[in-house]
């Protein structure tokens, strides 16, 4: 079956155990639009995004939206995907290139990852020479992160580094020090941080 041109879809917030009380809205998606989002939660997997086109749901940026499920022609998503970005494992990571970072912690379940953006974290307290951008980036410097997977949510490539408990206290440290006061609050998971994920644009 053809894609339809336009596809009627609701949208609430995800609420995970216990009864949603979200107000429930409306929006007409095209084709495309819903396949991208789509995309940014499956990667570029046919086979799952029929699957999840012919559900009629999907849970995407901790929202959850329904629409008249549909059979998708596999030949003409095919076509439609070849025109996104493909992994590229032989990236080489670039620290330029990062604009933000995911602090992933231990032991906190579902909870997200929390990001730091470089404009935000490249702020210079007063009377300091480095900002706590300059400390994360150190990290980097002293093992190389992995290359992970191509974001499509953020149209990014992420590349991973795992974090010794002693990195992420002297980074907490560093936190304190160094970050602008709005983001060193909301730092305070920084000791049981376990991983960083670094996200790259791609041009």
């Amino acid at each position: 079956m053809p894609l339809p041109e336009t596809i009627a879809v609701k949208f609430t917030e995800e609420e995970a155990e216990y009864l949603s009380v979200r107000p429930l809205v409306r929006q007409t998606f095209r084709a495309a639009e819903l396949v991208d989002m789509v995309l940014s939660v499956t990667g570029k997997d046919v086979a799952r995004i029929r699957q999840i086109l012919r559900s009629g749901t999907v849970v995407f940026h901790f929202y959850r939206y329904w629409w008249q499920g549909f059979d998708a022609d596999a030949a003409e998503l095919a076509i439609l995907l070849a025109k996104y970005p493909d992994a590229d494992p032989a990236r080489p990571f670039r620290a330029e290139e990062c604009a933000a970072l995911l602090l992933e912690a231990v032991g906190h379940g579902r909870r997200r990852p929390f990001e730091v953006r470089r404009e935000i974290a490249s702020a210079k307290r007063l009377l300091r020479s480095r900002s706590l951008w300059d400390c994360l980036l150190d990290l980097a410097r002293s093992q190389a992160p992995v290359y992970q997977e191509y974001s499509y949510a953020r149209q990014a490539d992420v590349f991973t580094r795992e974090l010794s408990s002693a990195e992420a206290a002297s980074l907490a440290q560093d936190a304190q020090r160094l970050a602008p006061r709005g983001l060193r609050v909301r730092l305070k998971l920084l000791p049981l941080t376990a991983r960083i994920l670094f996200v790259c644009p791609r041009r």
